[in-house]
Protein backbone atom coordinates (compact mmCIF):
# COMPACT_ATOMS: atom_id res chain seq x y z
CA UNK A 1 0.00 0.00 0.00
CA UNK A 2 1.42 3.08 -1.36
CA UNK A 3 0.52 5.88 1.01
CA UNK A 4 1.23 9.76 0.04
CA UNK A 5 0.44 12.65 2.31
CA UNK A 6 0.22 16.29 0.61
CA UNK A 7 1.01 18.81 3.04
CA UNK A 8 3.43 17.30 5.34
CA UNK A 9 3.37 19.80 8.17
CA UNK A 10 1.85 19.56 11.62
CA UNK A 11 -1.33 16.93 11.10
CA UNK A 12 0.36 15.23 8.14
CA UNK A 13 4.02 15.32 9.61
CA UNK A 14 2.19 13.48 12.56
CA UNK A 15 0.52 10.45 10.80
CA UNK A 16 3.93 10.44 8.13
CA UNK A 17 5.99 9.88 11.22
CA UNK A 18 3.43 7.47 12.94
CA UNK A 19 3.20 5.84 9.57
CA UNK A 20 6.72 5.48 8.89
CA UNK A 21 7.49 4.05 12.28
CA UNK A 22 5.12 1.16 11.60
CA UNK A 23 7.08 0.34 8.29
CA UNK A 24 4.23 1.51 5.79
CA UNK A 25 5.27 2.65 2.59
CA UNK A 26 4.64 6.27 3.06
CA UNK A 27 5.63 9.56 1.15
CA UNK A 28 5.52 13.03 2.14
CA UNK A 29 4.83 16.09 -0.15
CA UNK A 30 6.02 19.52 2.04
CA UNK A 31 8.02 22.50 1.16
CA UNK A 32 10.94 25.44 2.46
CA UNK A 33 12.83 24.69 5.65
CA UNK A 34 10.52 21.59 6.89
CA UNK A 35 11.23 19.84 3.76
CA UNK A 36 14.86 20.51 3.61
CA UNK A 37 15.11 19.24 7.62
CA UNK A 38 13.19 15.97 6.52
CA UNK A 39 15.31 15.24 3.36
CA UNK A 40 18.53 15.88 5.09
CA UNK A 41 17.79 14.74 9.13
CA UNK A 42 14.93 12.37 8.69
CA UNK A 43 11.28 13.64 10.41
CA UNK A 44 11.28 13.48 14.26
CA UNK A 45 8.46 13.10 16.45
CA UNK A 46 8.08 14.16 19.90
CA UNK A 47 5.23 12.58 21.41
CA UNK A 48 4.25 11.66 25.18
CA UNK A 49 7.97 12.61 26.41
CA UNK A 50 9.82 10.78 23.72
CA UNK A 51 11.80 11.53 20.70
CA UNK A 52 12.01 9.62 17.64
CA UNK A 53 13.67 10.06 14.60
CA UNK A 54 12.62 8.41 11.33
CA UNK A 55 14.07 8.29 7.51
CA UNK A 56 11.35 9.22 4.78
CA UNK A 57 10.84 9.57 1.72
CA UNK A 58 10.01 13.82 1.28
CA UNK A 59 9.99 15.44 -1.78
CA UNK A 60 8.93 19.35 -2.88
CA UNK A 61 8.03 17.56 -6.57
CA UNK A 62 4.88 15.05 -6.03
CA UNK A 63 5.54 14.06 -10.19
CA UNK A 64 8.54 12.37 -9.04
CA UNK A 65 6.53 9.95 -6.29
CA UNK A 66 4.00 8.68 -9.08
CA UNK A 67 0.57 7.09 -8.31
CA UNK A 68 -0.72 6.49 -4.97
CA UNK A 69 -3.00 4.10 -3.34
CA UNK A 70 -4.23 6.78 -0.81
CA UNK A 71 -3.11 10.63 -1.37
CA UNK A 72 -4.09 11.93 2.25
CA UNK A 73 -4.69 16.01 1.73
CA UNK A 74 -3.52 17.43 4.94
CA UNK A 75 -3.65 21.15 4.10
CA UNK A 76 -5.62 24.02 4.73
CA UNK A 77 -8.95 24.34 2.80
CA UNK A 78 -8.14 27.80 0.73
CA UNK A 79 -4.94 25.82 -0.22
CA UNK A 80 -5.99 23.30 -2.06
CA UNK A 81 -7.86 24.52 -5.04
CA UNK A 82 -4.78 26.49 -6.45
CA UNK A 83 -2.58 22.89 -5.90
CA UNK A 84 -4.77 20.24 -7.77
CA UNK A 85 -2.57 20.25 -10.70
CA UNK A 86 0.79 19.02 -8.73
CA UNK A 87 -1.66 16.68 -6.87
CA UNK A 88 -3.64 15.01 -10.02
CA UNK A 89 -0.18 13.14 -11.08
CA UNK A 90 -0.37 11.52 -7.60
CA UNK A 91 -3.30 9.84 -8.81
CA UNK A 92 -3.63 6.25 -10.44
CA UNK A 93 -6.77 5.04 -12.06
CA UNK A 94 -7.27 3.47 -8.37
CA UNK A 95 -6.32 5.86 -6.25
CA UNK A 96 -7.99 7.41 -3.37
CA UNK A 97 -8.17 10.64 -2.27
CA UNK A 98 -8.65 11.32 1.28
CA UNK A 99 -9.52 14.19 2.56
CA UNK A 100 -8.42 15.83 5.88
CA UNK A 101 -9.20 19.73 5.55
CA UNK A 102 -11.75 21.61 7.94
CA UNK A 103 -14.92 22.82 7.38
CA UNK A 104 -17.55 21.57 4.98
CA UNK A 105 -16.07 19.87 2.26
CA UNK A 106 -16.22 20.49 -1.35
CA UNK A 107 -17.70 17.11 -2.03
CA UNK A 108 -20.54 17.12 0.82
CA UNK A 109 -23.60 17.02 -1.77
CA UNK A 110 -21.81 13.69 -3.32
CA UNK A 111 -24.01 10.89 -2.63
CA UNK A 112 -25.93 12.42 -0.25
CA UNK A 113 -29.55 11.79 -1.55
CA UNK A 114 -32.19 14.10 -1.46
CA UNK A 115 -33.15 17.66 -3.60
CA UNK A 116 -29.39 18.49 -3.58
CA UNK A 117 -27.25 15.98 -4.91
CA UNK A 118 -24.69 16.68 -6.57
CA UNK A 119 -24.74 20.39 -5.39
CA UNK A 120 -21.14 22.44 -5.54
CA UNK A 121 -19.87 24.53 -2.87
CA UNK A 122 -18.35 27.25 -4.84
CA UNK A 123 -17.43 28.62 -1.32
CA UNK A 124 -14.85 25.56 -0.61
CA UNK A 125 -14.51 24.93 -4.56
CA UNK A 126 -14.31 27.99 -6.18
CA UNK A 127 -14.63 27.15 -10.30
CA UNK A 128 -15.05 23.91 -9.17
CA UNK A 129 -11.42 22.86 -9.68
CA UNK A 130 -11.72 19.54 -7.21
CA UNK A 131 -15.13 18.66 -8.49
CA UNK A 132 -13.87 18.59 -12.01
CA UNK A 133 -10.17 17.90 -11.20
CA UNK A 134 -10.05 15.39 -9.06
CA UNK A 135 -13.61 13.71 -9.64
CA UNK A 136 -15.71 13.35 -6.29
CA UNK A 137 -16.23 8.95 -6.55
CA UNK A 138 -12.14 9.23 -5.55
CA UNK A 139 -12.87 10.67 -1.96
CA UNK A 140 -12.80 9.06 1.09
CA UNK A 141 -13.62 11.55 3.82
CA UNK A 142 -11.42 12.28 7.28
CA UNK A 143 -12.50 14.22 10.52
CA UNK A 144 -8.99 15.36 11.55
CA UNK A 145 -8.76 15.65 15.60
CA UNK A 146 -5.37 15.53 16.85
CA UNK A 147 -3.18 18.69 18.07
CA UNK A 148 0.44 19.23 16.51
CA UNK A 149 2.63 21.89 15.57
CA UNK A 150 5.86 22.03 13.75
CA UNK A 151 8.28 22.82 16.72
CA UNK A 152 10.63 23.09 14.29
CA UNK A 153 11.79 22.50 10.43
CA UNK A 154 11.73 18.38 10.42
CA UNK A 155 10.21 18.32 13.99
CA UNK A 156 6.59 17.56 15.01
CA UNK A 157 5.45 17.75 19.02
CA UNK A 158 2.14 16.15 19.09
CA UNK A 159 -0.17 17.71 21.09
CA UNK A 160 -3.23 15.72 22.09
CA UNK A 161 -5.71 13.01 20.06
CA UNK A 162 -4.91 10.75 17.78
CA UNK A 163 -8.50 10.16 16.19
CA UNK A 164 -8.73 10.39 12.63
CA UNK A 165 -12.54 9.19 11.53
CA UNK A 166 -12.80 7.65 7.81
CA UNK A 167 -16.19 7.84 6.36
CA UNK A 168 -17.38 7.24 2.61
CA UNK A 169 -19.69 9.89 1.13
CA UNK A 170 -22.14 7.22 0.62
CA UNK A 171 -21.83 5.67 4.08
CA UNK A 172 -20.73 2.28 2.57
CA UNK A 173 -18.14 0.45 4.59
CA UNK A 174 -16.02 -0.09 2.06
CA UNK A 175 -13.25 -2.05 0.83
CA UNK A 176 -10.73 0.90 0.67
CA UNK A 177 -11.89 2.93 3.77
CA UNK A 178 -11.35 -0.66 5.78
CA UNK A 179 -7.74 -1.17 4.27
CA UNK A 180 -6.99 2.58 5.07
CA UNK A 181 -8.67 2.17 8.73
CA UNK A 182 -6.51 -0.62 9.37
CA UNK A 183 -3.19 0.83 8.15
CA UNK A 184 -3.21 3.74 10.39
CA UNK A 185 -4.53 1.97 13.63
CA UNK A 186 -1.69 -0.73 13.25
CA UNK A 187 0.47 2.61 13.25
CA UNK A 188 -0.80 3.45 16.03
CA UNK A 189 -4.04 5.93 15.25
CA UNK A 190 -7.60 5.33 15.52
CA UNK A 191 -9.39 5.61 12.33
CA UNK A 192 -13.09 4.36 12.65
CA UNK A 193 -14.68 3.81 9.70
CA UNK A 194 -18.20 5.92 10.10
CA UNK A 195 -21.58 5.08 8.63
CA UNK A 196 -22.21 9.15 9.41
CA UNK A 197 -19.25 11.05 9.02
CA UNK A 198 -21.16 14.21 8.33
CA UNK A 199 -22.42 14.05 11.83
CA UNK A 200 -18.78 14.27 12.79
CA UNK A 201 -18.62 17.37 9.71
CA UNK A 202 -20.39 19.04 11.65
CA UNK A 203 -19.87 18.51 15.42
CA UNK A 204 -16.42 19.64 14.71
CA UNK A 205 -17.30 22.37 12.27
CA UNK A 206 -19.95 23.76 15.24
CA UNK A 207 -16.36 25.14 17.32
CA UNK A 208 -14.87 25.97 14.40
CA UNK A 209 -17.53 28.15 12.46
CA UNK A 210 -17.73 30.82 15.66
CA UNK A 211 -14.50 30.26 18.01
CA UNK A 212 -12.29 31.04 15.28
CA UNK A 213 -13.54 34.05 13.73
CA UNK A 214 -14.70 35.46 17.01
CA UNK A 215 -11.06 34.79 18.43
CA UNK A 216 -9.28 36.08 14.83
CA UNK A 217 -11.89 39.67 15.79
CA UNK A 218 -10.99 39.74 20.04
CA UNK A 219 -8.01 38.04 19.96
CA UNK A 220 -9.33 35.97 23.07
CA UNK A 221 -8.11 32.61 24.10
CA UNK A 222 -11.40 29.88 23.95
CA UNK A 223 -11.68 30.09 28.28
CA UNK A 224 -12.38 33.57 27.69
CA UNK A 225 -14.39 34.13 24.63
CA UNK A 226 -16.61 30.79 25.80
CA UNK A 227 -16.99 32.33 28.81
CA UNK A 228 -18.17 36.09 28.65
CA UNK A 229 -21.16 36.57 28.34
CA UNK A 230 -21.27 38.58 24.93
CA UNK A 231 -18.75 36.55 22.69
CA UNK A 232 -20.43 33.03 24.49
CA UNK A 233 -23.95 34.30 23.23
CA UNK A 234 -22.58 35.15 19.18
CA UNK A 235 -20.98 32.04 19.49
CA UNK A 236 -24.52 30.59 20.52
CA UNK A 237 -26.42 32.13 18.04
CA UNK A 238 -23.93 30.98 14.99
CA UNK A 239 -24.41 27.70 16.12
CA UNK A 240 -27.79 27.32 16.25
CA UNK A 241 -27.78 28.65 12.96
CA UNK A 242 -25.72 26.20 11.88
CA UNK A 243 -27.51 23.74 13.33
CA UNK A 244 -31.21 24.29 12.10
CA UNK A 245 -29.15 24.20 8.37
CA UNK A 246 -27.47 20.62 9.23
CA UNK A 247 -30.64 19.50 10.91
CA UNK A 248 -32.81 20.63 7.39
CA UNK A 249 -29.89 17.88 5.28
CA UNK A 250 -30.58 15.39 8.05
CA UNK A 251 -27.72 15.80 10.31
CA UNK A 252 -28.09 14.49 13.85
CA UNK A 253 -26.08 16.29 16.52
CA UNK A 254 -25.10 14.09 19.58
CA UNK A 255 -24.86 16.86 22.14
CA UNK A 256 -26.21 20.33 22.36
CA UNK A 257 -24.98 23.68 21.85
CA UNK A 258 -23.99 24.42 25.52
CA UNK A 259 -22.25 21.57 25.86
CA UNK A 260 -20.11 21.99 22.69
CA UNK A 261 -19.63 25.91 23.97
CA UNK A 262 -18.56 24.37 27.57
CA UNK A 263 -16.20 21.84 25.47
CA UNK A 264 -14.48 24.47 23.89
CA UNK A 265 -14.00 26.43 27.40
CA UNK A 266 -12.68 23.18 28.92
CA UNK A 267 -10.17 23.44 26.79
CA UNK A 268 -8.43 26.90 28.41
CA UNK A 269 -6.17 29.28 27.10
CA UNK A 270 -5.79 27.81 23.50
CA UNK A 271 -5.50 30.37 20.59
CA UNK A 272 -7.59 28.79 18.09
CA UNK A 273 -5.70 27.91 14.60
CA UNK A 274 -7.69 31.24 12.98
CA UNK A 275 -5.90 33.31 15.72
CA UNK A 276 -2.72 31.78 15.18
CA UNK A 277 -2.83 32.25 11.28
CA UNK A 278 -3.73 36.08 11.54
CA UNK A 279 -1.14 36.60 13.98
CA UNK A 280 1.48 34.83 12.19
CA UNK A 281 0.36 36.67 9.22
CA UNK A 282 -0.76 33.60 7.27
CA UNK A 283 -4.08 33.69 5.26
CA UNK A 284 -7.19 32.77 7.60
CA UNK A 285 -9.82 29.37 6.48
CA UNK A 286 -12.94 31.64 6.60
CA UNK A 287 -14.21 30.56 3.80
CA UNK A 288 -14.22 26.82 4.81
CA UNK A 289 -15.18 27.18 8.54
CA UNK A 290 -17.54 30.43 8.17
CA UNK A 291 -18.35 31.38 3.89
CA UNK A 292 -19.67 27.69 3.19
CA UNK A 293 -22.34 27.73 6.14
CA UNK A 294 -24.00 31.31 4.96
CA UNK A 295 -23.33 29.72 1.59
CA UNK A 296 -25.94 26.36 2.37
CA UNK A 297 -28.14 28.36 4.52
CA UNK A 298 -29.15 30.02 1.14
CA UNK A 299 -29.14 26.89 -0.23
CA UNK A 300 -31.91 25.60 1.86
CA UNK A 301 -33.51 29.15 2.50
CA UNK A 302 -32.56 29.68 6.18
CA UNK A 303 -31.51 32.92 7.51
CA UNK A 304 -28.26 33.31 8.89
CA UNK A 305 -28.25 37.00 10.41
CA UNK A 306 -25.78 36.63 13.16
CA UNK A 307 -23.06 34.34 10.79
CA UNK A 308 -23.41 37.02 7.99
CA UNK A 309 -22.33 39.62 10.46
CA UNK A 310 -19.42 37.89 11.89
CA UNK A 311 -18.24 36.90 8.41
CA UNK A 312 -18.55 40.28 6.83
CA UNK A 313 -16.41 41.17 10.06
CA UNK A 314 -13.58 38.64 10.19
CA UNK A 315 -13.50 38.95 5.83
CA UNK A 316 -13.01 42.67 6.22
CA UNK A 317 -10.21 42.22 9.33
CA UNK A 318 -8.56 39.53 6.82
CA UNK A 319 -8.34 42.77 4.24
CA UNK A 320 -6.70 44.87 6.68
CA UNK A 321 -3.89 42.12 7.83
CA UNK A 322 -3.29 41.35 4.00
CA UNK A 323 -2.86 44.97 3.31
CA UNK A 324 -0.86 45.66 6.45
CA UNK A 325 1.84 42.66 5.36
Amino acid sequence: MRICIFGAGAIGGYMGAKLAQAGAEVSLVARGPHLAAMQTRGLTLIEEGRTTTVPVRASGDPAELGPQDYVILTLKAHSVPPVVPQILPLLGPGSTLVSGVNGLPWWYFHKAGGQLEGARLASVDPGGVQWDGFGPDRVLGCVVYPAAEVSEPGTIRHIEGNRFSLGEPSGEKSARAVALSEALAAAGLKAPVRPRLRDEIWVKLWGNLSFNPISALTHATLDLLCTDPGTRGVARAMMLEAQAIAETLGVKFPIDVERRIDGGAAVGAHRTSMLQDLEAGRPMEIEALVGSVAELGRLVGLPTPTIDTVLALVRLRAKVAEAAR
